[in-house]
């Protein structure tokens, strides 16, 4: 076929620009590691928590919850905002508000100021954490499940270096890696100020099968949701309470339990570096189920006092491909549903609010001796939701054949 024939006949169309220049791809993936980080200090960070405020478990747990209660509003007051503004404003005001957030909980002079700081904090977090996740989710092409992957193995990365950094600060100077958090989340603003807003697509995505078709994909929905809110619940709660599970139940020192814990967040780092190429060979429901599998198994191997830090390193590695692949399967299984990608992110941040009190309150409970065997149990409904999901969205799957997203027009593009 003679191809210059026809681009004597029309124009070539217009080279889009990347949404994301070299210079703010990396800023991204830092304010990722800033973002991991700061999620995996309070862990180490409760004893003392504790000693210094005077709190029970249940009260030490509020303070991740506040930041994922901030989360989820700002997650959905990004999602409200977002087709009004450019995404480099978006991003920029998320990093500066979670900044501020964190400088202020370093500096909390009492409870109910940290409390607040915490809220603020998770405020940003969520803006950052929506405006990261949906705009790699389109920006990269076939790419974008690979450098979704990518993005949040940062994440990882992040929450490997937190512990590490209070165990070398000390425990008692939490403040101090706070605040130096807060300092380079100012400094990945400024490069985030390339990313490029695309031209609104006006495309429609209604779904044309009827009433009965678009009941079907909101209740499939619904699942996919409430796995990703029990999911995250699973590595919000092993990341927050295995430190205090280390120490009280099996005796160890808290710079062993941090680094222990360290070890939790390298895993979940190596398996979504591990993503790009599981989805080059495996379908997204089997990466999951996999995943799900692996992680529920791991779980209950950690109330083996002996097995305890390796198992919880084996959750971190079965359970990071999760959140990467399952959100690109959302979107295949209900194109037609624009919020859909905007209701994973926000009810990975609900499951990640209620994980400390619940958590704390089964301590208070059951003992400390319970940690395992709760997240076994999250662990095992997430694993029976992927296998309902994975048999409903069977046939979807194969009438909806990955493709080149278009980032101006981009089903995956989210909005309210």
């Amino acid at each position: 076929m003679d191809h210059s024939a026809q681009t004597d006949q029309a124009p070539s169309p217009p080279v889009e620009r990347p949404l994301f220049p070299a210079a703010a791809t990396v800023a991204a993936c830092a304010a990722f590691v800033l973002l991991g980080a700061l999620n995996a200090f309070f862990g180490p960070a409760i004893p003392a928590l504790r000693s210094r405020f005077g709190l029970t478990p249940a009260d030490a747990g509020l303070a991740l919850s506040m930041y994922y209660v901030g989360a989820v509003a700002g997650v959905l007051l990004a999602g409200v905002i977002h087709p009004r503004t450019r995404n480099s404003r978006l991003l920029i005001t998320s990093l500066v508000v979670m900044g501020v957030g964190s400088l202020g909980f370093a500096l909390s002079a009492n409870w109910s100021w940290a409390l607040a700081a915490c809220l603020l904090c998770g405020f940003g977090a969520g803006g950052m954490d929506y405006g990261l996740n949906s705009l790699f989710a389109i920006g990269f092409g076939r790419r974008s499940p690979a450098m979704l992957g990518i993005l949040n193995a940062h994440y990882g990365l992040g929450a490997v270096c937190g512990p590490l950094l209070i165990s070398l600060v000390g425990v008692e100077n939490y403040p101090v890696a706070f605040g130096l958090v807060a300092g380079l989340l100012g400094v990945a603003a400024v490069f985030l100020r390339s990313v490029h807003t695309p031209p609104t697509s006006s495309a429609g995505h209604a779904d044309a099968h009827g009433p009965a078709r678009a009941t079907s994909v909101l209740v499939l929905v619904v699942a996919f949701l409430a796995f990703y809110a029990l999911q995250v619940t699973v590595e919000t709660g092993v990341g927050a309470w295995e430190p205090t599970y280390l120490q009280t139940r099996l005796g160890h020192g808290a710079v062993y339990a941090a680094d222990v814990t360290s070890g939790f967040w390298l895993m979940l780092a190596v398996g979504r570096l591990l993503v790009g190429p599981m989805t080059s060979r495996w379908s997204a429901p089997a990466i999951v189920t996999v995943s799900c599998l692996g992680t529920t198994a791991c779980l209950a191997l950690a109330a083996i006092p002996g097995l305890a830090p390796v198992a919880f390193a084996g959750v971190g590695l079965f359970n990071a491909p999760v959140f990467p692949v399952a959100l690109p399967w959302l979107v295949r299984a209900a194109p037609g549903v624009r919020w859909a990608a905007t209701g994973a992110i926000l009810t990975a941040n609900v499951g990640g609010a209620v994980a400390g009190p619940l958590t704390g309150l089964g301590i208070e409970r059951f003992g400390i001796g319970c940690v395992p065997w709760l997240m076994t149990a999250v662990s095992a409904v997430c694993l029976a939701l992927v296998l309902h999901l994975a048999r409903a969205t069977r046939a979807t799957l194969a009438a909806v054949p990955e493709h080149e997203h278009d980032p101006a027009a981009s089903p995956v593009q989210v909005s309210p």
